[in-house]
Parts: C-alpha cells; sequence; structure tokens
C-alpha cells in the first residue's frame, strides 16, 4: 500500500531541444544532475517572486478570491442540505462503523 503523501510531487516539463541542450550541459559543468538543477532554478524562482514589491498583495488577492469560493462552495451545499451538512445528514441515516485502520 502506497503512502498517502511523500511530500513531493513530480514535475515534467516539456524544452525546446537548444535549450534543453543548454541546460544539461550547464547542469553538468556545475556537477548537478537535471533534477537538482531544476529545483535550484525553481528555489530562486520563487525566492525572486516572493521578493518582488507587489507579490504579497497579489497572494492576498489570490488568497481571498479563495475564500470567496470556499465560502460560495458551502453555501451551496448548506443549501442543499438545509441547516444539516452532508456529514450530520449521514450520521442519522447511516450508522458508523468503527475502522480498525490507522
Amino acid at each position: 500500500m502506497e503512502p498517502k503523501s511523500s511530500g513531493i510531487k513530480t514535475l515534467g516539463i516539456k524544452l525546446p531541444d537548444e535549450l534543453h541542450a543548454q541546460f544539461t550541459l550547464v547542469a553538468q559543468l556545475d556537477g548537478l544532475s537535471l533534477a537538482d538543477a531544476l529545483r535550484r532554478a525553481v528555489e530562486e524562482y520563487v525566492a525572486r517572486k516572493r521578493a518582488e514589491g507587489d507579490f504579497a498583495a497579489r497572494a492576498a488577492a489570490a488568497l481571498e478570491e479563495i475564500e470567496r469560493e470556499a465560502a460560495a462552495r458551502r453555501d451551496a451545499i448548506q443549501a442543499l442540505f438545509g441547516s444539516e451538512t452532508p456529514a450530520s445528514a449521514e450520521a442519522k441515516t447511516t450508522p458508523r462503523r468503527k475502522s480498525n485502520q490507522s
């Protein structure tokens, strides 16, 4: 059985042949695997974006939008089930069994 999450995601990217060749050469000259060089590039990109003056404001705006969308979905679910949430409605109709799994 696979673990739920290993904390690592796989990313596949497509590069033009010339850029791939240059990236491969640069990584080799630095003694890095392509995976390590790509990880460093992504880390540097994230750090650079984080340092941009308006980045925090854009992130806050994105978070507000996520929260608005979540509230709208929550309201829609509550409208479907009245004041009960789907879990509380299910609990009334279906007895729950204790699980032996951790």
